[in-house]
């Protein structure tokens, strides 16, 4: 592929968020041959069956934008006041949350310390309140 073509592949910036267990969603800002740029999102599932991954896309134009972004705020408002106002939004944020942080704790099981020339090991055991494989279960919805 020629480094003309390469570019135009290219993302110029890229934003990524997970959501569960087996979705992420990529947010892409391309560049064009007249230096003009489109957003493109892409949905990507993963396959347990197969370890593959099952992607969709959606390339979205600058002359879109407000358009797009009225009709779906408008959307989500609708869903979130009309049809499930009960519902609490953010419980999956703060599972996700937890659940980095308890990945994180996992990680970092064992620290070391140096004090006055003098190495001394400490182990660090970390209570996990809620396991991880219960939190990744639950952020798969």
């Amino acid at each position: 592929m020629s480094e003309r073509n390469q570019r135009k592949y290219e993302s110029v910036y890229s934003k990524t968020v997970r959501a569960g267990k087996r979705r992420t969603y990529f947010f892409d800002v391309k560049q064009t041959k007249g230096n003009d740029y489109y957003l493109t999102i892409t949905e990507s599932k993963k396959r347990f069956e197969d370890g593959g991954y099952e992607r969709h896309k959606i390339f979205l134009y600058k002359e879109d934008f407000n358009r797009f972004l009225e009709g779906l705020n408008e959307t989500v408002d609708h869903v979130k006041a009309d049809l499930m106002p009960d519902y609490d939004y953010d419980e999956y944020t703060r599972r996700h949350e937890e659940y980095e942080l308890n990945k994180e704790n996992e990680g970092n099981d064992a620290e070391e310390t140096v004090t006055k020339n003098e190495e001394i090991e400490v182990e660090t055991e970390v209570e996990t309140p809620i396991s991880l494989d219960k939190i990744e279960d639950d952020l798969a919805w």
